[in-house]
């Protein structure tokens, strides 16, 4: 048995001694015996703490989804006349004033949606394509249904916020937000 410490078992590749070498060196020895032992109370300590940690965030979310007011009063926006989107054409604004872009999308005659602009996945906006019915997100492929709003392909597992429309006269106006999970 040698009566070398551990110490002396680590050869840095430079040849230098273990006092002029970097921090990160003595962090990550190379020799088993100067690397730290973790003792199985520790590890245990360390995935209860975690653990817990992860449990505290999801009643927190619970919580806060709890206290959400349900009860939103959104204020009605004039966002076009009927005749400034083309059937197949979209518009971009801002419903309420201030928040992310919308896409009103004329698909028929009198007949409009409008969805938030950014793909649920990783906010990339999404482009309507009226013909085939879908919108497209090009970012990562992700495809919506264009009548619902709900993700048919691609990472996107949510479907795009709708925005609530209603037509008077000849002015499509924006009136709430449904906000939808699944």
């Amino acid at each position: 048995m040698s009566s070398r410490t551990p110490e002396d078992l680590t050869v840095a590749p430079d040849g230098r001694g273990m006092d002029v070498q970097p921090r990160w060196r003595a962090d990550f020895p190379v020799d088993w015996a100067q690397d730290e032992y973790v003792s199985r109370r520790d590890l245990v300590k360390f995935l209860v703490l975690t653990s817990l940690a992860f449990v505290v965030g999801q009643f927190w979310l619970v919580v806060r989804s709890l206290r959400k007011d349900r009860s939103q009063v959104w204020p009605e926006l004039a966002v076009a006349p009927v005749g400034e989107v083309p059937v197949g054409g979209a518009k971009l604004f801002h419903y309420p004033e201030g928040s992310s872009p919308r896409l009103l999308i004329r698909t028929a005659d009198r007949s409009f949606v409008a969805y938030d602009q950014q793909c649920t996945h990783l906010l990339c906006p999404v482009i309507p394509k009226v013909p085939e019915g879908i919108l497209h997100c090009p970012c990562h492929h992700g495809i919506f249904d264009l009548a619902t709003g709900r993700a048919m392909a691609g990472p996107p597992r949510r479907p795009l916020p709708k925005v609530l429309l209603e037509i008077r006269g000849d002015t499509v106006f924006a009136t709430g937000i449904e906000e939808r999970t699944s």
